[in-house]
């Protein structure tokens, strides 16, 4: 009896000490890995009324507008005319001819459960992100008059945010 009582204890610490190294290894491995939950940037009031590059925040969804660095090369280039050929550009059928659309007002509306940021145009919404707030999840709903996010918590508790554009200017409302 007292054999197997040592043999239960011996395979009990094991079996812990094994848990407890596995445990630790995944949780070092998998610490700060993009399993953190994203943020969203505070719009300031400068970002807001100037649209211009030097003064807007970037933003993750978006890459800001830069020309390409010059490289240094081993040999000069001796050519002083510029190409007769301009440079190509991808043609996607249709939707290549047209413009694109002017950027519209990006507008930031925090609530219990998290933060939602619209860019608002004259007959347009785009959703630039959302961020739920801890212990809050997020769901997302878009058509092409309306988007709907909605922040909810384990006990039911919820926050919906509606953005409506319909016949008319983009508006938000939190209910």
């Amino acid at each position: 009896m007292q054999r197997g009582l040592v043999h239960a204890l011996a395979w009990s610490l094991a079996t812990g000490a094994a848990v407890t190294l596995s445990w630790w290894g995944v949780h070092t491995v998998m610490a700060g890995t993009a399993y953190d939950p994203p943020r969203a940037m505070p719009i300031s009031a400068s970002a807001r009324d100037s649209h211009s590059g030097a003064d807007a925040l970037s933003s993750s969804t978006r890459r800001p507008q830069s020309s390409p660095a010059p490289t240094p090369s081993s040999t000069p280039r001796t050519d002083p005319k510029p190409s007769a050929t301009p440079p190509r550009k991808p043609s996607s059928g249709p939707a290549s001819s047209r413009p694109p659309k002017p950027s519209g007002a990006v507008k930031s509306y925090p609530t219990d459960g998290g933060r939602v940021v619209f860019e608002l145009g004259p007959d347009w919404a785009k959703l630039v992100s959302a961020t739920p707030d801890p212990g809050w999840s997020m769901r997302v709903w878009t058509n092409t008059t309306w988007i709907r996010v909605n922040f909810t918590t384990d006990d039911g508790t919820t926050v919906s945010v509606f953005c409506t554009w319909n016949d008319h200017p983009p508006m938000v409302e939190i209910v």
